[in-house]
């Protein structure tokens, strides 16, 4: 814990600060989530159902597309999404090495062939030239990954996707709220998928995705394969699966859903203060104006990360890592061909994400980034994430 000395000189212990405080979010949420649970419960309305309809037209609206289907995480979202595009055996999608594994896994679920490209060095989002390189005949799609709170850099990926004839598809797990030159994510391509997990900008209070899409028949494929295959509970046309959105899950998101723009302005502003505090002392999140940040995370690179975030740690102060491991050099991808994207390994060996919630203040942001900046400055050269717990930290 972090150890301060009052005008009085006793000494005192900070309070730690969580990566993420749902909490603070949802006390003075309680009567609205208390009446969102009764409703559903009175309703008896727990599969699909008119909250899941309204959550989805209400989120739909806020993605400025015509369709959004409603699903059990967003995992599923993006393996639905993959199929439901027409995705499949034999084809290739090209997906960011600096991603989740689920970007990954949703490709070979749908029993497609990912093929990992590096990503641009200020962003960490996926490099359109790289993108080009990487296209080959069998080549179907562009998952364009908008990672932190930022999306891609659609124009160029929509001008690759369409010059080749493929579909763009966007995983915008992290950019509840994002924008590309003020259209908001989730119609920046063909069809897009969203995570609800707690976590989120936007989360739920569980698990929860959706897919959005102004195709009206992506969105029907959706809603069969959501479902068991089935449309409206007639027989079973496809082989699907079983992840409805619940409807406890949708009310609940309803209640959150108004809130997300004052949510993303208390992030921008907290971010601002990081900027400020952390300037020169850590390697920050390069912004564009085509794509100001939400800051669904503030991911910062450091030298020595392991060491950082352990004495980060012993101030009381929590981080994280997005991601440690590039898709090729996770366990579960050996399959995976390899590819070189030393600028997504440098991501991995160095990205530390510090705590941000909207609900954080001032005085806390600034005892992180104090904190980070005299760590960063004090810290001796000999000391690095080999010699204190391996590779990754």
């Amino acid at each position: 814990m972090e150890r301060r000395v009052d005008r009085e000189g006793v000494d005192r212990v900070g309070q730690p600060i969580p990566l993420i405080d749902l909490g603070r979010q949802h006390r003075p949420l309680m009567p609205e989530l208390r009446a969102a649970f009764e409703r559903v419960v009175g309703a008896s309305a727990f599969i699909l159902g008119d909250e899941v309809q309204a959550f989805e037209a209400e989120f739909a609206a806020s993605c400025g597309v015509a369709q959004c289907v409603g699903v059990g995480s967003g995992t599923a979202a993006l393996m639905i999404m993959m199929k439901a595009a027409g995705i499949g055996r034999g084809d290739e999608v090209i997906v960011p090495a600096h991603t989740f594994v689920a970007s990954a896994f949703s490709v070979i679920h749908a029993g497609a062939t990912p093929v990992c490209v590096d990503v641009l060095p200020g962003s960490g989002l996926i490099d359109p030239a790289a993108v080009r390189a990487a296209i080959g005949p069998r080549t179907v799609a562009i998952m364009a990954v908008h990672l932190y709170g930022q999306t891609c850099a659609m124009d160029e990926l929509r001008q690759l996707a369409d010059a080749f004839g493929l579909t763009l598809l966007e995983d915008a797990a992290q950019a509840h709220g994002a924008t590309w030159k003020g259209r908001p994510a989730g119609g920046l391509g063909t069809v897009a998928a969203f995570s609800f997990y707690p976590s989120k900008n936007l989360g739920a209070l569980g698990d929860g995705g959706a897919i959005c899409t102004d195709d009206p028949e992506v969105a029907l494929a959706a809603r069969r394969l959501r479902d068991l295959g089935r449309e409206r509970g007639g027989p079973h046309l496809d082989i699907g699966f079983n992840e409805r959105l619940d409807g406890l899950q949708a009310a609940l998101l309803r209640v959150k859903l108004p809130h997300l723009a004052a949510w993303i302005r208390s992030r921008r502003r907290l971010a601002g203060v990081y900027r400020e505090r952390l300037a020169g002392a850590a390697e920050l999140l390069a912004e564009t104006t085509e794509s100001p940040c939400t800051f669904h995370l503030f991911p910062v690179r450091v030298a020595g990360r392991a060491a950082v975030a352990k004495q980060l740690a012993e101030r009381g102060i929590a981080t994280g890592i997005h991601y440690p491991l590039v898709l090729p050099d996770q366990p579960g991808l050996r399959g995976l061909a390899a590819c070189e994207a030393p600028i997504a390994r440098d991501w991995a060996d160095r990205e530390l994400s510090l705590p941000m919630f909207p609900e954080m203040t001032d005085a806390e942001v600034e005892r992180v980034a104090d904190g980070l900046a005299g760590r960063v400055s004090a810290r001796s050269p000999a000391i690095d994430d080999e010699g204190l717990t391996g590779k990754g930290g």
